[in-house]
């Protein structure tokens, strides 16, 4: 299933399905508190976002406008510019309550609407087990899969929700589909979010997951392993962890996809770029909490880019290599070139697309915000050709 660009409508809807979760999960005293704290941030924003934007759209020479501003419609600018704002400034708990089920199943059903959908063309079944919660989305339910793609979200470990993702996963059968795979598969984990768990609960969960896909695979060469920021993450701290576990090692997945990946959570190359809308001290602040205070914050197990084991990251490697996307703009992009080259320096199968002018999980804000289907399923494309190319 492929909707078009995200409109003005849909930005409507959204708050309007917003509105009353934050009353439902956040609670009217929270909520009203929050917003009497920062009202006089918000009203200022009101101002200042639209003469910003004004300034560097129309007023800026192109060589002077920031790498995305450069490539980017007026609509795709706006919107990063207020994400840029939100996720600089709202707290954890207020974005966790955005990215909800509550909030983005009624906005995707909305959508589908719009495009005059009533049943979604690929359906999804809820995964809720003790220790183990996802969704599972399959192309024909009767036979077994061929390829199955197992997939962790981003959010900062502190937000973000699989239904948030739910129309980038769909999209993504609909076109492995396309690619000649007979019955592709996606589970899609939903780890417990910070503050309510910290590490190593998420991992326990990501091997779960595993274990899940792994008793429907017909080969663990069949799986695809993937994720994007936070959710790339929790991949890469899982494919460690399987090098010291025998039981383990001989099940790793055919392919790893790592999209825009927060390879070192505390680093002081996270540095906020012109363009990305990632804010590093907000992002640290939800690496801390993720770490929490009884685990080194540079324990490779946490943070993966502190592994500079060769052999290590060799055995860790997928057994058809990995291919990472990612922006030139990125704050974490200097982390996720020094895992690239550490990956070629193990003589791991490593590929990748930086894009330029590109900026954070750009492949999965693109299905949204691109102005045309190629734009919008540019990224993605990119995957399932990669996907292909591996695991045939």
């Amino acid at each position: 299933m492929i909707l078009t660009q995200i409109s003005y409508i849909d930005c409507i809807a959204f708050l309007v399905f917003l509105t009353p979760q934050l009353l439902i999960q956040a609670g009217l005293i929270r909520t009203a508190t929050w917003v009497l704290w920062a009202l006089p941030s918000l009203l200022f924003q009101v101002f200042v976002i639209p003469s910003q934007f004004i300034k560097e759209r129309y007023f800026t020479p192109h060589e002077h406008k920031s790498p995305f501003v450069q490539r980017a419609t007026p609509f795709q600018d706006i919107v990063i510019r207020c994400v840029r704002f939100a996720f600089a400034f709202m707290p954890a708990w207020l974005g966790r309550v955005f990215f909800s089920k509550g909030v983005s199943l009624p906005f995707l059903r909305f959508r589908m609407l719009r495009h005059g959908i009533v049943t979604a063309p690929l359906r999804w079944t809820e995964i809720n087990r003790p220790g183990l919660k996802g969704i599972w989305i399959i192309h024909n339910q009767q036979e077994q899969p061929d390829i199955i793609v197992y997939y962790c979200h981003g959010g900062g470990f502190s937000m973000g929700s699989n239904y948030f993702y739910m129309e980038f996963l769909l999209a993504w059968v609909t076109l492995l589909k396309a690619a000649g795979y007979r019955n592709p598969a996606l589970f899609a984990l939903e780890y417990t979010l910070v503050p309510d768990t910290i590490y190593p609960t998420q991992l326990q969960e990501t091997l779960a997951g595993y274990e899940y896909v792994l008793s429907i695979a017909q080969s663990s060469s069949r799986i695809c392993v993937g994720g994007d920021s936070a959710g790339a993450t929790l991949i890469l701290t899982f494919l460690l962890y399987m090098t010291d576990h025998s039981e383990l090692r001989h099940q790793r997945p055919g392919l790893a996809i790592m999209i825009s990946p927060w390879v070192t959570l505390v680093s002081k190359n996270n540095r906020n770029t012109a363009s990305d809308y990632l804010n590093s001290e907000s992002l640290e602040l939800y690496g801390r909490q993720y770490i929490g205070p009884k685990v080194p914050a540079n324990d490779p197990l946490v943070s993966p880019g502190n592994c500079k084991d060769l052999k290590k990251w060799s055995d860790a490697s997928p057994k058809r290599g990995w291919y990472f996307l990612f922006g030139s703009e990125e704050m974490l992009g200097p982390e996720t070139r020094a895992l690239i080259a550490l990956l070629e320096k193990a003589g791991t199968n490593v590929d990748f697309y930086e894009e330029k002018g590109g900026i954070h999980a750009w492949p999965v804000a693109s299905l949204y915000l691109g102005q045309t289907e190629e734009e919008r399923l540019h990224g993605l494309r990119a995957i399932v050709r990669a996907t292909r190319a591996q695991i045939s």
